[in-house]
């Protein structure tokens, strides 16, 4: 069995155990390449994760997103040194012994494995990577004399249009995230939904949430140029009028490990 390992960046405390699982757990153990120049430890690229049979994210949520574009469609399981870490569901001081029974349940073909849709968009000639938590669809800048302006229908249905800083699809993982600073609902983890939120619209609509095989299609029409942003890293640069389909990804995240306890991560976003 072969284990990748991607730890925080720049994070003594997360090489620190990427380090300790890679001497105690009874596997090929690879590091992400910064790690590895870190630890002198093996190391490949993130995007190459995909080749192990399980990825560890040591970090914080932003790690774990990080990590699981390089896994693909490889089972992730997240330590977390993070604030709220609902991604994460190891502690840290259990990340060795956790990491350990992981890898024997794979062994034994008894690995249990959560699924976790993910979001896509798509345009003309383009397609960004599958995100877990959000596609965002707005201005370059926003705030007054900014944003965009977008139409929002849902299987070709017309839902809102206006002037607006952006639109934002999320789903139930992202409806903690980014769509819940602008004002969207909280969604339950276990929900098979997609959450649409406007940003700061001029006379907009309210957050609305529908079933997760619906189709929703952007078109922007005005602004000084747009942006499509999955997960708050992938981009893509749009120039009005332009076309943006969002839909559910083939494929969802895999995850591994303790189970992800949604009600607790919510406490700590007090």
């Amino acid at each position: 069995m072969r284990v990748g390992i991607v730890a925080q960046k720049d994070n003594a405390r997360a090489a620190g155990l990427a380090s300790d699982i890679h001497d105690a757990v009874p596997a090929e153990v690879v590091l992400d390449s910064a790690t590895a120049a870190a630890t002198g430890l093996d190391g490949i690229p993130v995007d190459e994760m995909d080749a192990c049979d399980l990825v560890v994210s040591i970090g914080g949520d932003g790690t774990f997103l990080f990590a699981a574009r390089g896994a693909r469609d490889t089972p992730i399981m997240g330590v977390n040194l993070g604030e709220v870490g609902f991604l994460n569901a190891t502690a840290p001081e259990e990340s060795v012994e956790t990491v350990a029974a992981v890898v024997d349940a794979y062994e034994s073909g008894t690995m249990d494995v959560l699924t976790m849709p993910r979001v896509q968009a798509t345009g003309e000639g383009w397609t960004l990577p599958p995100s877990l938590n959000e596609v965002v669809v707005m201005g370059r800048q926003r705030g007054h004399g900014n944003g965009i302006d977008v139409e929002t229908r849902v299987d070709g249905a017309r839902y809102a249009d206006g002037r607006a800083d952006g639109v934002l699809v999320a789903t139930p993982t992202g409806s903690t995230a980014y769509n819940l600073s602008e004002g969207g609902p909280l969604v339950h983890s276990a929900t098979d939904a997609l959450v649409v939120t406007e940003m700061c619209a001029r006379g907009g609509m309210p957050p609305l949430v529908v079933d997760a095989g619906r189709t929703v299609t952007l078109r922007i029409e005005g602004g000084n140029g747009a942006v499509v942003v999955g997960d708050g890293r992938l981009t893509r640069e749009i120039e009005p009028p332009a076309e943006v389909t969002i839909r559910r990804a083939e494929t969802p995240l895999r995850i591994a490990g303790p189970d992800l306890e949604f009600f607790a991560a919510l406490g700590k976003l007090d």
